[in-house]
């Protein structure tokens, strides 16, 4: 499965997206386990409020970090979420 641009994005229903004091980083549950994300992975999902395109994501996050030129990083990001479960369009 490929992200459309098109689609609004939002995190999966079956899973939860959380920070976890003892690890001090954002984690996904779900019925078969844990998850550990990195920061920048945490940030992504945190967008992925089903409103939000892939066009809107990488906006807000270049806004967010003063940067620019995230869009392949998110994109493949987003590529690895999909086909996991972790976001759906």
């Amino acid at each position: 499965m490929t992200i459309n641009p098109q689609l609004p994005i939002r995190f999966s229903r079956t899973h939860r997206l959380q920070w976890e004091e003892a690890q001090q980083k954002f984690v996904i549950l779900y019925p078969e386990g844990m998850v550990e994300l990195n920061q920048s992975s945490a940030e992504i999902l945190k967008c992925c409020d089903g409103e939000r395109t892939l066009a809107d994501i990488v906006t807000e996050l270049e806004q967010k970090f003063a940067t620019s030129g995230l869009h392949p990083d998110i994109s493949a990001f987003l590529e690895v979420a999909l086909n996991n479960g972790w976001i759906q369009q």
